[in-house]
């Protein structure tokens, strides 16, 4: 295994595009030798404290660094990708939907932040919303 292929997670600054982070996200993985979204770097990426993540995802803070593979943990993150993914989709700019993720209240959802729906189960909802914002911008 290379240096190159270890990413610092406490070093670690949000890449400018979705697929950087995903890219990233797959490297630590692979250098871990673990299928799994690296839970450090995630939220290093969006500026987000690991408390945070934590109670975000259902969590107990030890989980984050001693069972990084629990499914609950998992399902957050990868739904929070989802989101990210769609956000992007929408207006292209990968950091802009970090921001949006993390601080804008939608009003559809009684001004909650994308964080807190997906955090309270509601990404599908979410993503429907997105998409719709998508298809009316084009359609």
């Amino acid at each position: 295994m290379s240096a190159e292929a270890l990413i610092d997670p406490d070093e670690y600054q949000a890449p400018e595009t979705y697929e950087r982070f995903v890219q990233d996200l797959q490297k630590s993985a692979t250098a871990a030798g673990k299928p799994i979204i690296d839970p450090r770097l995630f939220a290093r990426a969006l500026s987000m404290d690991l408390q945070a993540l934590a109670s975000d995802a259902h969590v107990h803070r030890v989980t984050l660094s001693r069972a990084q593979g629990s499914e609950k943990l998992q399902g957050f993150l990868r739904e929070a990708l989802q989101v990210l993914r769609a956000a992007t989709d929408i207006n292209g700019d990968f950091r802009v939907a970090l921001f949006w993720f993390r601080n804008v209240p939608i009003d559809a959802f009684d001004y909650l932040t994308p964080e807190r729906l997906v955090s309270e189960g509601r990404t599908r909802d979410l993503v429907r919303y997105v998409q719709s914002l998508k298809a009316g911008a084009v359609g």
